[in-house]
């Protein structure tokens, strides 16, 4: 921190995106969809304790899960499961010392097939198909 700001501009500062590397971003990128999978586990428990409760609460379920938020929901999950996935065979090999030195073109390259995958499952849901 430099001498004469002051702690609230470091704060916006800290917060400012375009002050941000690739690593930097791939490291939140984790840890938010980390966060999204542990809150979507969570949820998933509790609807397959209600959905113990009988064919009526089953029924109920499928209803709501043909809403249109609720696919959407179904999107975000599958999002986060393949960015989540993918960065983490980067962080693996990388680990093993295995293309440290291309970080970031691995890591772009790993969300581009992300983004693919997420454009298949979305077009699957949303259009149909098998």
């Amino acid at each position: 921190m430099m001498k004469n700001e002051s702690n609230s501009e470091n704060l916006i500062r800290w917060f400012d995106p375009r002050s941000r590397k690739v690593g930097t971003w791939a490291f939140i990128l984790n840890r938010i969809t980390a966060l999204g999978l542990t809150l979507y586990l969570f949820m998933h428990l509790i609807v397959l304790g209600n959905l113990a409760r009988g064919p009526e609460a089953y029924d109920s379920f499928i209803a709501f899960a043909k809403n249109p938020v609720f696919i959407f929901g179904e999107m975000l999950v599958i999002a986060a499961g393949l960015i989540h996935g993918l960065n983490g065979i980067r962080i693996a090999l990388n680990s093993f010392g295995v293309g440290v030195r291309y970080q970031k073109q691995l890591f772009l390259g790993l969300m581009l097939v992300a983004v693919a995958g997420i454009a298949v499952f979305a077009r699957s849901m949303v259009f149909g198909g098998h």
